[in-house]
């Protein structure tokens, strides 16, 4: 699909639910961020979550967009610049073209963010800035801030503002002024032996029950790896799908 914001097209795979072709129904869409730093068709390993879509009575289209190209592998899907936004591309570009030419439930009651590790970072930056476009969010062994391609430390976006903005920490008090108006479901989980992103996990559920905004937070055996995705990406999956509308 062409793409303002990157200046080029932005490749994705879509996958259609059975019986979509005959059904007239329009569908809930979960749309799913790879992790980074990833090769241009990393967006196309969705096997998994094809999978784990069709053991469900809920049905719903899947797109997973790519997030990274040659020579930009790692944009932590946050706008870099003319040609390289990301989140805006994600937010804005996507949603309108798949709204555009499948048959979708085009608001915010039909649509998942869902993302995993850099991509839950993603998604959940990209939900907090976008909430009147998302109805729910969830990140997959992600972290809430910025970080360098092996995940441990910061990055430095060249201001204060520009840190706080992609934070999702910072976020907090945005998201409970909005509850109040249009509650978004959030969810997120992390292994537990997941060395670099358990304590920030903790961290970002500590201050959401502070600001007593609900959500749901798991902590899985396991450590960042595939075989803790796979084997709760059906339950997961699901649990975005109650809280959007049904295909009908």
């Amino acid at each position: 699909m062409p793409s303002p914001a990157l200046r080029g097209p932005l490749r994705a795979v879509v996958v259609l639910p059975p019986g979509y072709a005959t059904s007239g129904d329009r569908y809930p869409v979960v749309y799913f961020l790879h992790g980074l730093p990833a090769s241009p068709f990393a967006y196309r390993g969705v096997g998994f979550l094809q999978r784990a879509l069709g053991e469900l009575a809920p049905q719903a289209i899947l797109v997973a967009p790519q997030g990274a190209r040659d020579g930009d592998g790692d944009s932590e899907y946050l706008d870099r610049g003319p040609g390289r936004n990301w989140e805006t591309a994600i937010a804005r570009d996507l949603p309108s073209y798949v709204d555009s030419h499948y048959r979708t439930i085009a608001n915010r009651r039909g649509r998942a963010l869902v993302g995993l590790s850099a991509g839950g970072y993603g998604a959940m930056l990209v939900a907090l800035h976008h909430l009147p476009d998302f109805g729910a969010v969830e990140s997959w062994s992600g972290y809430f801030h910025p970080t360098d391609p092996a995940g441990t430390h910061a990055l430095d976006l060249g201001s204060s503002s520009a840190n706080a903005l992609a934070s999702a920490h910072a976020l907090v008090a945005r998201l409970k002024a909005d509850e109040e108006r249009r509650p978004t479901f959030l969810a997120f989980y992390v292994g537990s032996d997941d060395a670099r992103f358990r304590a920030e996990n903790e961290r970002f559920d500590a201050e959401l029950r502070a600001a007593r905004i609900p959500h749901v937070f798991r902590i899985y055996p396991g450590g960042h790896a595939s075989a803790v995705w796979s084997a709760h990406a059906t339950q997961w999956l699901l649990l975005a799908l109650d809280h959007l509308l049904p295909a009908s």
